[in-house]
């Protein structure tokens, strides 16, 4: 019986991790690296500590100034998206119209700050849909690991199995599955592979198919 579901939100909720997959080597070129677009994708919902560690070891520099990209990389996201508006994803208002009727909760938990999210989602009207909002700065870790999935099933009294998270990404994926919860996948940038599919209830194109679920 799923009593809530756990939205991630760039990829899943909003149609961003486009520009994510653009950014990061832009980001990287600008502090004199050359990232490939396989690398990009490899960063996808990945958060601290991991995405510093990652970067390091993918262009074996210890040295390489993480806070310092990040930030050049949010400004360059910041620019598409004045320019080009947010997209929501397809089927999100429909699915979560129904889980509101069927009194089933529903919360954000994703890698972007508190800030962003909560301005983004304000800006394509999402927000009042949502009875929690969880970013990874209030955890430790950030996915891959457990512990976004864990606090938000916690914030809402609930088991983790007993939640269903919506993801695009492997990382995302991994970190839901880690914390117990049933987990659907919508993706976005690439198809998962047999590995990861082993962990899904539901691998769907759009959200709106996740009403097969509560049917």
């Amino acid at each position: 019986m799923i009593k809530a579901v756990l939205f991630d939100m760039d990829g899943t909720l909003i149609d961003t991790e486009k520009y994510y997959r653009i950014c990061w080597p832009k980001a990287m070129a600008h502090f004199g690296y050359e990232m490939s677009d396989e690398q990009a994708l490899s960063m996808r919902s990945l958060g601290q500590p991991f995405a510093p560690a990652h970067l390091k070891e993918m262009f074996a520099d210890e040295n390489l100034d993480y806070p310092a990209i990040r930030a050049y990389r949010k400004e360059l996201m910041e620019e598409y998206l004045a320019k080009n508006g947010i997209e929501i994803k397809r089927g999100a208002v429909e699915l979560l119209n129904f889980l509101k009727e069927k009194k089933i909760r529903r919360a954000v938990a994703t890698a972007t700050d508190m800030e962003r999210t909560e301005r983004y989602l304000k800006q394509i009207g999402l927000y009042p849909y949502f009875d929690e909002i969880i970013s990874a700065t209030m955890v430790e870790h950030g996915k891959p690991a457990p512990d976004i999935y864990t606090f938000a099933c916690a914030q809402l009294g609930l088991a983790p199995e007993e939640c269903l998270a919506v993801e695009d990404s492997p990382n995302g994926v991994m970190s839901a599955c880690q914390a117990g919860c049933q987990v659907a996948m919508v993706p976005d940038q690439t198809q998962p592979d047999d590995e990861l599919k082993k962990k899904l209830t539901i691998c769907a194109n759009t959200l709106d198919e996740l009403k097969i679920l509560f049917s």
